[in-house]
């Protein structure tokens, strides 16, 4: 057993698990990372390569953390030759590389696409979360079992500590939006359905949307975008398009019409900020407002704004029209690559647990940045102790500030700013040192 991990994951139900001062905690936390490499510098192909390549044997400080951290576009990394082409042997060598355990060979018969792939290697064990991006190709993430559970556990505990809801306080829980099929996203919603749900929960209804369906539209958009897509690829964009926006407009309906027809109940909605401010307008326009709903609610968003433009005091008119005070709203900060996610606190910074050790670095990802009077900013840099099925240290393309002083809410751990922004949204785009080696190297053994 891992002794510092253990502990240090053992924290996880403690109330005072964000209280912690950095310096008292950071000493356990180097002591933990190291436990975590060696026993993984022989199960992960590229972290072994990493290591070898910075004539690395230790952790004895945070910066040796620095070289052995995959860059989030790690999970990406495949040609997408071969998932056009169908050649799911390869795609399941190429995620071992960067996966704790041996990825099971699914017999290709009958695969037709990557959600048939995935559902067969779900068969054997191995979980695959897939999230896809602006380019339309999938980043592949494989977690255990011990990884969702790890999740759905710190999901819930996070989201009473945010909102001060506690279990027994039974709600009716209401999905407001489309979300893909993957182990993660069911994961998330099972967490807050299983244990502040009434039994009675209400889905958007598109439950049937699947990771390569959504895959499959953006790379027909970037297609679009730079020219090549054929004249048939146009025509059927255009069909799955409006067909697909038909489905969206329905269901919003639908999902407005539920809303009202629940108002007096106690609701925990689940959703996204542009979705739900759209049907706010609605259900405004039908006479409905703070004075209809239940004056308990809650809800929990993720995701942010992904782009859109909203208009000022949009955030007011969501929570004024659900009668739902600041403090019930539960907002979080996480990514697709660790498997920790920080809520949000009254003062509007997101709070780091003791298990997952924050690095920020330069633009490029090469160095830490030193604090200065507690406070840092620079590129987010995360090294998750709760993993399991994957190496816990990841390059983000995200800027943030972090604090390692007392927070205004009186928490004493570290924190993120509110304001977060994406590299490759400020101008000079996304361009992170280690990201080219990394991708050779692993199409190098897959």
């Amino acid at each position: 057993m891992d002794g510092q991990v253990d502990r240090l994951l053992g924290m996880i139900s403690s109330e005072n698990r964000y209280d912690i001062p950095h310096a008292e905690i950071a000493d356990a936390q180097i002591e933990a990372a190291n436990e975590r490499f060696k026993s993984r510098i022989g199960m992960i192909n590229l972290l072994g390569h990493q290591a070898e390549s910075a004539s690395l044997s230790e952790i004895r400080e945070l910066a040796d953390l620095v070289p052995l951290l995959f860059a989030h576009t790690t999970y990406k990394s495949y040609p997408e030759s071969w998932m056009v082409q169908q050649k799911w042997d390869r795609l399941g060598r190429w995620l071992e590389t960067v996966s704790s355990y041996p990825v099971a060979q699914v017999d290709g018969t009958g695969i037709k696409d990557i959600d048939d792939w995935l559902a067969g290697l779900e068969e054997e064990g191995t979980f695959v979360s897939c999230s896809s991006g602006t380019t339309g190709k999938c980043s592949m993430i494989a977690a255990t079992m011990a990884d969702r559970q790890f999740a759905k556990d710190n999901t819930a505990l996070a989201f009473s500590w945010g909102t001060g809801v506690d279990p027994s306080s039974k709600f009716k829980v209401m999905a407001t939006v489309p979300v893909p099929s993957s182990p993660r996203n069911k994961d998330v919603r099972a967490a807050i359905s299983e244990t502040f749900g009434d039994g009675d929960d209400y889905t958007f209804p598109d439950a049937n949307m699947t990771i390569g369906q959504v895959s499959r539209m953006v790379a027909l958009r970037r297609g679009i975008g730079d020219g090549t897509a054929l004249p048939e690829e146009l025509t059927e964009f255009e069909r799955i398009s409006e067909g697909r926006q038909a489905e969206i407009d329905a269901g919003m309906q639908r999902t407005v019409e539920a809303l009202i027809e629940n108002r007096g109940k106690k609701l925990l909605i689940s959703g996204q900020f542009q979705l739900l401010f759209q049907m706010v307008e609605l259900i405004r326009a039908q006479g409905y407002g703070r004075e209809s709903f239940n004056p308990e609610n809650a809800m929990f968003i993720g995701g942010g704004l992904k782009g859109a433009v909203l208009p000022e005091g949009y955030l007011d008119l969501i929570l004024d029209t659900f009668n739902t005070p600041f403090e019930k709203l539960y907002q979080y900060y996480g990514m697709q690559e660790i498997n920790t996610t920080m809520p949000r606190c009254k003062a509007k910074r997101y709070h780091i647990p003791p298990w997952l050790l924050p690095l920020v670095l330069d633009e490029h990802g090469e160095a830490l940045v030193e604090p200065s009077g507690g406070e840092v900013e620079g590129r987010a840099g995360f090294f998750d102790l709760s993993l399991d099925g994957r190496w816990g240290g990841v390059i983000s393309g995200d800027k943030v500030n972090v604090r390692f002083d007392r927070c205004d809410c009186g928490q004493g751990g570290p924190t993120v700013g509110y304001d977060i922004v994406r590299y490759a949204d400020l101008g000079d785009g996304d361009k992170i040192t280690c990201a080219g080696t990394i991708d050779a190297y692993i199409r190098g053994v897959s």
